[in-house]
């Protein structure tokens, strides 16, 4: 560890520099990270906070809440689904809304549900569950406790429009990048008409079930789908995971995270390679007055561990405020699980870069030394 630190001691900048470009890159890694569950968060936050562990869609709304509609024949075939202890009614829609009679009109998603647990925020931030007429639990990076949302009718009027007050905030619970409302059905109801004065009848967008005692929730998930060819139930995860666009997301930000993944290591191995040809006269001669090759590789792989370790620090460091802000509508967070998991990876990537320069040392022959070859 002496020879190391000692070398380290000596080339402050080299070193210093090759950290800091690793720091650059894991701040890279770990924004790229941020915005991703940003991202999904804010399209699907809503569907995975509420609490029914079983949507129902309609085929034919390709398993999204604005698309579906569940008609009473098909409402009726999946209430009957044996396995369920209790289901209730899911409605959403878009409407343009404003908030605290600001001059500036808005959208919002509106989610309304029958029985609050099956539908409802499933934790609240701030607050509490709506238990009256005209109240709301709303998206916290977009409302405040008190505000007062009216839903606006055609061309923008407010005359006999549904107000809604916030009496409680959920964290994550946007859909489709917008703010979003949970009410309780007549509600939801309320605020279709204030929309659509000849709206009929208000038909739910899903159906949210929650399969009896001991059964588990892909297993009713199974039967809702067998007794009905129009039914297309998820479990909760699912419904989230499977919605369109999820998973190009994904996959987008996959190929950005893979390479990102492949430069840190390769810039690690390349600098340790160029280091260890440069000097390798002096190696030689250590290994020429005695010291073993073991000692030299366990040398290289501590300066890669400090480097790596110290790059990653600087990484964090940076992240750690830039993860507490929120880029437009999309709200970022620390992630611990994502920062373990980079810090692992990278630093094992590290470790095995480093091994063709290993392999170098560990060629040394000591009796070079008496023949002038070992800067060569």
């Amino acid at each position: 560890m002496f020879l190391a630190l000692k070398e380290m001691r000596r080339a402050k900048v080299r070193f210093g520099l090759l950290i800091s470009a690793i720091g650059l890159l894991v701040l890279l890694i770990l924004a790229q990270q941020a915005i991703q569950t940003g991202l999904i968060t804010a399209f699907i936050g809503a569907i995975e906070r509420q609490s029914a562990p079983v949507l129902v869609y309609s085929v034919d709304g390709q398993r999204t809440l604005q698309g579906s509609i569940i008609t009473p024949p098909l409402e009726k075939k999946i209430r009957s689904t044996e396995g369920i202890e209790k289901s209730g009614r899911i409605g959403q829609g878009t409407f343009t809304v404003k908030v605290n009679d600001d001059s500036g009109n808005s959208d919002a998603a509106i989610i309304g549900y029958t029985d609050p647990a099956l539908g409802a925020p499933d934790q609240l931030t701030t607050g509490r569950l709506p238990d009256r007429p005209g109240e709301a639990v709303g998206s916290d990076s977009d409302f405040s406790l008190g505000d007062r949302v009216t839903v606006l009718g055609p061309g923008g009027q407010t005359r006999g429009t549904e107000t809604i007050e916030i009496v409680g905030l959920a964290g994550n619970a946007q859909l489709q990048v917008t703010p979003t409302l949970f009410v309780e059905w007549p509600d939801y109801v309320a605020s279709v008409t204030s929309a659509n004065p000849d709206a009929g009848g208000v038909l739910p967008s899903a159906i949210g079930a929650a399969p009896v005692p001991g059964m588990d929730p892909a297993t009713l998930a199974g039967r809702i789908n067998d007794s009905s060819l129009e039914a297309d139930a998820l479990t909760r995860q699912a419904a989230a995971d499977e919605t369109p666009g999820v998973a190009e997301v994904r996959q987008s930000f996959q190929v950005i995270f893979l390479l990102f993944g492949l430069v840190v290591p390769l810039v690690t191995g390349l600098f340790f390679l160029i280091i260890t040809l440069q000097k390798s006269a002096s190696l030689t001669l250590l290994r020429a007055i005695g010291a073993r090759s073991s000692l030299l590789v366990r040398s290289l792989m501590f300066q890669v561990v400090l480097v790596i370790g110290g790059g990653l620090a600087v990484g964090i460091a940076l992240y750690t405020p830039l993860s507490q802000a929120q880029l437009g509508d999309i709200k970022l967070s620390f992630d611990l699980r994502a920062v373990v998991l980079w810090s692992v990876l990278l630093l094992v990537l590290g470790l095995l870069s480093a091994i063709v320069s290993a392999r170098r040392v560990l060629k040394i022959d000591p009796i070079e030394a008496t023949t002038g070859e070992g800067g060569r």
